[in-house]
């Protein structure tokens, strides 16, 4: 069964989700992201360059510095990449990167607003809840590196701005996963009426088919056979005119199905089941009318028939058969040679029409040979009595 989306974080499920991939993947272009990262990211270089350089000769440690500065600009041009990795490369992406952007703020004396970029990545790139963990952790650590470091004062607007955007960058990811939730739920929806309507206009060929082709070879048959035998050609011109009948009605009931406008009547699938047991020279005891049985239960019990007489017509060597009609059931009942089910298209299509309006079908072999198929639809529960007022006698003026 398919999962119900979510759509937000309303879910404990949704907090630890990895963020939804787009139809072709999603995330930024690989190659145009590394160029807009530089633009991005010289707003930072710049000022922590000339900071760091300006403590006179390079010495190894200050190469260290801006090894660190830029290794960590670099990491942030790698985010494309990273962004269709498994959870534990994004997840050590952006432990990384917070931690390289943490050394940046501690050993260079740099702003806290250049762990913008490793907060930017962890809120698209790991569920929400590590976004909580990691992000929030980074900035509790800045802020004790600004303590010990005696600037906490000095750049704590900083921080707040950190927060900020953060904050807005992980609201924003959240609509985007929900777009993507939603895309991917309509793509569900697509391929499930797709596969739907497959499922109905094979059964309705099936049940419609199955029916008209059996009749018209045994009409088809007897024509044959009455002019082998007998040579009694206005009968047999007859039973190739109802052929041809036949075969029209089904070419038109083959254009209704397919645009889904055909209808199944009970009443005519009786006068259909009648001409084609006679066709057959099976003896059929069926029901006149069909006045008994609940309208809204006629149309799916009219499939039941056709699909019950045309396995009767195809395999069962019957001599009778006889159909019962309930207010609510459908009983079809045959003599024939059968003594077990076998479940194919025809069982299955039916067991599928019933069970759309909360019915059952069962097929059972009959002792002496022969098979019963028994439709049944629960009748709807009787509404409740309305409450009897009791009549009060009307006050008056004294």
């Amino acid at each position: 069964m398919a999962r119900s989306p979510r759509f937000g974080l309303n879910t404990r499920e949704a907090w630890w989700e990895d963020p939804p991939r787009g139809r072709h993947g999603g995330g930024p272009d690989k190659l145009r992201w590394p160029v807009l990262s530089i633009a991005f990211t010289l707003p930072f270089l710049i000022p922590v360059t000339k900071s760091v350089l300006g403590h006179g000769r390079p010495t190894p440690a200050v190469v260290a510095l801006l090894v660190l500065v830029y290794a960590y600009a670099a990491s942030y041009a790698f985010f494309p990449v990273v962004f269709d990795r498994d959870r534990p490369v994004r997840f050590a992406y952006c432990a990384g990167m917070l931690a390289m952007g943490l050394a940046v703020v501690a050993a260079v004396g740099a702003s806290p607003f250049t762990l913008l970029y490793g907060t930017a990545a962890a809120v698209f790139l790991v569920p929400p809840a590590w976004v909580v963990f990691l992000d929030g952790g980074a900035v509790l650590l800045a802020a004790g590196i600004m303590l010990v470091a005696g600037r906490f004062g000095e750049d704590y607007g900083d921080l707040i701005t950190v927060t900020s955007v953060t904050l807005a960058m992980f609201f924003m990811s959240s609509l985007v996963r929900a777009v993507r939730r939603l895309e991917q739920a309509n793509e569900e929806i697509a391929t499930l009426a797709v596969t739907n309507e497959r499922q109905r206009v094979a059964r309705d060929l099936h049940d419609l088919l199955g029916h008209s082709l059996t009749t018209i070879t045994v009409k088809a048959g007897l024509a044959r056979r009455v002019l082998e035998s007998a040579g009694d050609i206005p009968r047999a011109v007859e039973e190739i005119r109802e052929v041809e009948s036949l075969t029209r009605s089904a070419l038109s009931d083959v254009r209704a199905t397919v645009s889904e406008y055909r209808e199944v009547s009970l009443s005519a699938e009786l006068v259909g089941a009648r001409a084609a047991l006679r066709a057959a020279e099976i003896d059929a005891d069926l029901p006149h009318a069909v006045d008994n049985v609940r309208p809204e239960f006629q149309t799916t019990f009219g499939y039941v028939l056709r699909e019950a007489v045309t396995n009767v017509l195809r395999h069962s060597g019957a001599k009778q058969v006889k159909v019962k009609l309930g207010v609510n059931w459908l009983e079809v009942e045959d003599d024939g040679t059968a003594t077990d089910v076998v479940p194919g298209n025809g069982l299955r299509g039916l067991t599928e029409r019933l069970a759309a309006v909360g019915g059952t079908v069962a097929a059972s072999a009959r002792p002496g040979g022969g098979l019963l198929v028994r439709a049944e639809i629960p009748l709807p529960e009787p509404r409740g009595a309305a409450p009897a007022v009791r009549a009060e006698a009307a006050g008056g003026l004294a």
